[in-house]
């Protein structure tokens, strides 16, 4: 199988978190997978095969009703958007999205704040602890009323709301 039709096997691969999140190649055996997963798979196939100008990012952007299936939880409590950390690909700086069978990328492409290149590895401990330290330093900045507690909560319920029934697959 060369990149390009595992690129198209990993789309098909339905939304969902693993049940080990430093373990992405369980989306072969589990047959789910997350941003996280999927790319972090993807990009150490690409340095395995030395497959050049593979770049795995995370990119943070403003997640609201309108970008994003998540329902009404951000204004049903009371809130315009959360900063959201995406993983994508960037292949001859092309972004490459397989987190659902539609490109995800393009949805929120014009809500990025800020994207950075990671390492596989990085997509457990790194990537959240990354995501946590932009949500606090935006709750100081932008004088938010609730608690980085509450707010991380909510983004919670954003994140179970994809998982349900594959929203992620029907709804965005």
């Amino acid at each position: 199988m060369d990149f390009n039709e595992l690129i198209e096997k990993i789309r098909m691969i339905p939304y969902g978190r693993n049940s080990n999140h430093f373990d992405f190649s369980l989306i072969l055996t589990e047959n789910k997978g997350t941003c996280s997963s999927k790319h972090a798979y993807l990009k150490d196939f690409a340095n395995k095969n030395n497959i050049k100008n593979v770049k795995l990012i995370i990119g943070i952007y403003k997640m609201n009703e309108r970008n994003t299936a998540i329902g009404k939880l951000l204004s049903d409590n009371n809130l315009d958007y959360i900063p959201e950390a995406h993983c994508y690909l960037k292949i001859d700086s092309i972004p490459i999205d397989v987190t659902s069978r539609k490109s995800f990328y393009h949805s929120i492409k014009d809500a990025i704040l800020e994207e950075i290149e990671i390492m596989p590895i990085q997509v457990a401990d790194f990537k959240v602890e990354y995501h946590q330290n932009y949500l606090k330093n935006w709750i100081e900045a932008t004088n938010q009323t609730k608690t980085f507690e509450e707010i991380w909560a909510i983004r919670e319920q954003c994140i179970a709301f994809l998982s349900l029934d594959n929203s992620f697959e029907t709804k965005i």
